[in-house]
């Protein structure tokens, strides 16, 4: 399908009103500090706001609104329209309707307005000449959240963001988040690394997803998000991987109750922006889109950690076989080669973000 037939096949799916997704916004807590940046946005005054002209942008987010990145989604809207007066409206199309990632991204690339903005994994720009964002998703890169933070917040983390608008692909990063440590999840039950060969796994169309599973022996098998449920269900993959959030609250669990601890990468994400959507904006309103993605970086920040052991408790009162790993040494070796190949034409540049630990 081109990317002229998809635009129109989205703006077809927009017609339809999914905003009604009948889940809770959380509640915005007190703004907290904001992370450390090169520059500050100035100061939008009463004013200049209430002079700025209306616009609506429509922010695409694959997973429910009740997971981590669906929540730093809303803290992200309501700031935004506070800050504008409500003149600029952000409009959040969850669970997947506008699609997956990389549907949204071909989309947001290929113009034409449909979807202005989205959140993404820091990997999906891999497949789109995205060299420096594929260094957040190498195996066994970041030790801690802490470590992940110390780059967020870092002088590297804007030259990261800004790579996709400066090498011409049509947008921009905003801010960054995560959403936790990513891990295996199964059909049948396992013990360790040694299960996982021969398995069918599902992943991504992301060469260092695939190259991880084909270290650990298994088969990397590449499935949209959306059909996943219904891939390990019938049979088509043996497992996948995510964030324990989003394995629960998209429902997972019911078809692969097996999930191991391997935290083989962090979920790092950022909120991305067309630059025709960015372009539209006036300076003002610029300002604000920055001074709210601040707020919902550290808003991310700080309930990420705390969600995310939530709901592994829950997933364990519930009878999911949750196994943890005490020696990551193995998981490591395995892939040593994947991460060798993939930081190759990096390596400098890579080793400053793991000395951030």
């Amino acid at each position: 399908m081109n990317k002229k037939i998809a635009a129109i096949f989205l703006s077809g799916l927009m017609a339809v009103s999914f905003a009604g997704c009948g889940l809770k916004s959380p509640e915005a807590p007190a703004a907290p500090a904001a992370p450390a940046e090169t520059t500050a946005p100035a100061e939008t005054t009463p004013a200049e706001t209430a002079a700025e002209p209306e616009v609506t942008l429509i922010y695409a987010e694959v997973n429910p609104l009740d997971t981590i990145v669906g929540q730093t989604g809303t803290a992200f809207k309501e700031k935004v329209e506070e800050l504008s007066g409500g003149k600029i409206k952000i409009d959040i199309q969850a669970s997947g309707v506008l699609g997956s990632e990389n549907d949204v991204l071909d989309a947001m690339l290929g113009g034409g307005g449909t979807i202005d903005m989205s959140r993404i994994s820091a990997f999906a720009l891999t497949s789109y000449g995205g060299e420096k964002s594929k260094l957040l998703s190498i195996p066994y890169t970041f030790v801690s959240r802490e470590h992940f933070w110390n780059f967020a917040t870092s002088e590297l983390a804007p030259e990261f963001l800004l790579e996709p608008h400066e090498n011409g692909s049509g947008v921009r990063g905003l801010f960054y988040g995560e959403e936790g440590f990513r891990h295996f999840f199964t059909v049948k039950d396992i013990k360790g690394i040694e299960d996982l060969k021969g398995m069918k796994l599902r992943v991504s169309n992301d060469p260092v997803m695939q190259g991880l599973v084909e270290g650990l022996g298994a088969s990397p098998t590449v499935v949209a998000f959306g059909e996943l449920y219904s891939a390990l269900q019938t049979g088509v993959v043996d497992g996948a991987e995510q964030p324990i959030a989003n394995y629960k609250s998209n429902a997972f669990p019911e078809v692969a109750p097996t999930i191991i601890l391997d935290g083989h990468t962090l979920g790092a994400i950022q909120v991305v922006i067309t630059d025709e959507a960015w372009d539209k904006l006036t300076e003002e309103q610029q300002n604000i889109i920055m001074e709210a993605g601040k707020y919902a970086s550290e808003f991310n920040r700080t309930i990420s950690e705390e969600a995310e052991n939530k709901v592994l408790d829950q997933l364990k009162a519930e009878g999911v076989n949750v196994v943890e790993v005490d020696d990551i040494t193995p998981w490591q070796e395995a892939v040593k080669d994947v991460i060798a190949t993939a930081t190759a034409n990096s390596a400098e540049l890579y080793q400053q973000i793991v000395n951030m630990k």
